[in-house]
């Protein structure tokens, strides 16, 4: 047996543990280039916190998930300002921001020099900047991986004008040097993206832990997200003032992060990377619709060309621990999974606008998805195309 295992630097976590922010951060840099979300009025306290340390602070606002642009112009706008060190304040996609951004502060040239698929691929030659990421949300734990996701235009007609590819910024120097978590910051999180950021977190517990490239390290951490998930994510749903269970989620994020940035991820995440380029369509509620079409995928494929594999006693271990129950196997796994989504009311792909006329392109783009290689073993076409017609 052979693994490595890499995360960041340092890991804070804790209710309350926002205050913290200004002290931690004061060895990393004179000047902070902060990156939020659409409102930068919610990183006030943080900004606050920076100013009492004297860190004067430039602010970068992230509307939606980030694009090429984005990062071109908030590289610049770090570099104009004089800032040495990032701050990511937000969910995924302005965590995902300020780990680029960071990247690029220090090792020249332009995205596309270090951009996966559409880009050179050039690997990141020097440490990116110091990045603090502050998560605001609890799913996809991108304070703790070593990549950051980035739309950019489609370049070939398959994907249609309209559309747009998702691709990746991946190296370890991508890994913040402190991951800051105090789950007091999603107590405010509506009902809808509690579900889509919770399920998230859930599938990168599952996928992780059935992953070809599991190991010992990240089957201890998968084992303790997936039982904080399971007793937890329907009640942060239902009354997201309840401490306890936002804590528990905020903690399977984390957990779920470390898991994903060292074992890899499967099939939910190969097809969510080009639904979401597609489509308008949020991440988390990509992969929860998903979920449980891939889990049965998995099962009968495992069944039918591998009763051996050792992903079917690793399924059986996902249902005992979700559903607390030592008797329960993999399929009941799948049907606890069918039932949280159907109680978080999660939407089907086809309230996006997909339909089976876009399947033979969804599955073409999915099957170069890096996700896809640590599937628990190959689907075949017809396999994948069966999902998308499930979760339509």
């Amino acid at each position: 047996m052979r693994f490595e295992f890499a995360t960041a630097t340092r890991i804070v976590f804790g209710p309350g543990t926002l205050a913290e922010a200004g002290a931690l951060a004061r060895d990393f840099g004179r000047h902070a280039f902060v990156v939020t979300g659409r409102d930068s009025r919610r990183a006030q306290r943080l900004l606050d916190l920076l100013a009492t340390q004297k860190i004067p602070t430039t602010t970068f606002a992230v509307v939606g998930e980030p694009t090429t642009d984005d990062i071109a112009r908030g590289l610049a706008e770090a570099c104009a300002a004089g800032c040495d060190f990032v701050v990511g304040f937000g969910g995924g996609s302005v965590l995902d921001s300020a780990k680029a951004i960071a990247a690029l502060l220090t090792n020249g040239g332009e995205l596309l020099d270090y951009l996966e698929v559409i880009g050179r691929a050039q690997p990141l030659a020097r440490a990116a900047a110091p990045c603090v990421a502050i998560p605001t949300t609890a799913g996809t734990g991108a304070e703790v991986t070593r990549n950051a996701v980035i739309s950019a235009p489609a370049l070939s007609r398959v994907e249609g004008p309209a559309h747009r590819l998702k691709v990746s910024l991946r190296s370890p120097y991508l890994l913040p040097r402190l991951a800051l978590v105090d789950p007091e910051l999603t107590h405010d999180l509506p009902p809808a993206l509690t579900a889509a950021t919770g399920l998230d977190a859930l599938t990168q517990l599952i996928e992780p832990y059935v992953s070809a490239r599991a190991n010992p390290f990240t089957d201890a951490l998968c084992a303790d997200g997936l039982r904080r998930a399971a007793r937890s994510l329907r009640r942060a749903f239902e009354n997201g003032r309840d401490s306890a269970a936002r804590e528990d989620m905020a903690l399977a994020s984390l957990l779920g992060g470390l898991a994903l940035a060292n074992a890899g991820l499967g099939a939910v995440h190969g097809f969510a990377a080009p639904i979401g380029g597609m489509f308008p369509a949020p991440h988390g509620a990509v992969c929860a619709a998903l979920l449980p079409h891939v889990m049965a995928a998995n099962l009968r494929a495992l069944r039918s060309r591998a009763p051996g594999h050792d992903a079917l006693r690793r399924y059986d271990d996902v249902a005992r621990l979700v559903t607390d129950d030592p008797r329960a196997t993999a399929d009941d796994a799948v049907q606890w999974t069918r039932d949280l989504v159907a109680a978080l009311r999660i939407p089907t792909l086809a309230s996006y606008g997909l339909t089976s006329v876009d399947t033979p392109a969804i599955i073409a783009a999915a099957a170069n998805a890096s996700s896809m290689k640590a599937n628990p073993l190959p689907l075949t076409p017809d396999e994948l195309a069966g999902i998308l017609e499930r979760a339509l």
